[in-house]
């Protein structure tokens, strides 16, 4: 054998030798975790869902790949996704008419995954579907402040959503009037909110506790202003953990 052809295969020898190495370690890193896996629904009226829930919310889930997250504005096809993934992630204004759908939401519910509903989607928006907001809201919102600045304070700073986040932070935002409904599914408060010239006070973070999945309730989350200040987004990263059993 030439001396050429000895370092040719050597060197081909040496590649598929580390190259096998690398493949098994990686296949065998217990802890490289498994992303979460996220659809995303967004759309309807008074919001830039686009710029903020389907670019700012996506990267801050989608960041050191704790999630993976796909977008639309299009409540036709949560139906066809529901069986792939994690988290449903519910942002949207819009109806979702379909019965089938909604149907569906409450199976997937029911069996036990993670539902996180966002500012847009705790409102009374659907007069049709009186089920949404009673059992799986908790109550809702018929009003809001005047755009402006306000006050969260954490009430149960030791739970797994609120883990991390500075016990009263600032923003401005909509200050949702979330009320929860009597006959409805009890929520737990997990934060306030509450604006410098009033007394009243409201549920802004919270966790809707439903028999069998995990629902959270964040009532922040207008514009740049909540969706780009680290307690919000520690929130968001914190509430589809949860909300995914990790």
């Amino acid at each position: 054998m030439t001396n050429s052809l000895f370092k040719t295969g050597l060197t081909l020898l040496l590649l598929l030798v580390f190259g096998i190495g690398y493949a098994e370690s990686n296949a065998a890193d217990p802890k490289k975790k498994k992303a979460i896996r996220v659809l995303l629904v967004g759309g309807g009226s008074s919001h830039d869902f686009d710029r903020w829930y389907k670019q700012e919310d996506v990267a801050t889930l989608q960041k050191d790949g704790l999630a993976s997250v796909e977008y639309t504005s299009d409540p036709s096809a949560i139906l066809s996704k529901l069986a792939n993934i994690d988290v449903l992630y519910l942002a949207n204004n819009q109806p979702i008419g379909d019965d089938a759908t909604r149907k569906a939401i409450f199976a997937f519910v029911d069996s036990g995954k993670g539902l996180v509903l966002a500012h847009p989607a705790l409102w009374y928006n659907w007069n049709d579907w009186p089920e949404y907001n009673q059992k799986l809201v908790g109550g809702g919102s018929k009003g809001h402040n005047k755009y402006g600045p306000f006050d969260v304070s954490l009430t149960a700073a030791k739970h797994p959503v609120t883990k991390g986040v500075p016990a009263t932070f600032g923003l401005k935002d909509e200050l949702y009037y979330y009320i929860a409904a009597p006959s409805a599914t009890p929520i737990e408060v997990l934060a306030t909110a509450k604006a410098a010239d009033s007394d009243k006070v409201f549920p802004s973070i919270f966790i809707v506790k439903y028999p069998k999945g995990r629902i959270v309730g964040i009532a922040l989350g207008h514009d740049a202003e909540s969706h780009t200040i680290e307690p919000y987004k520690t929130i968001l990263r914190n509430s589809v953990k949860w909300a995914a059993g990790k």
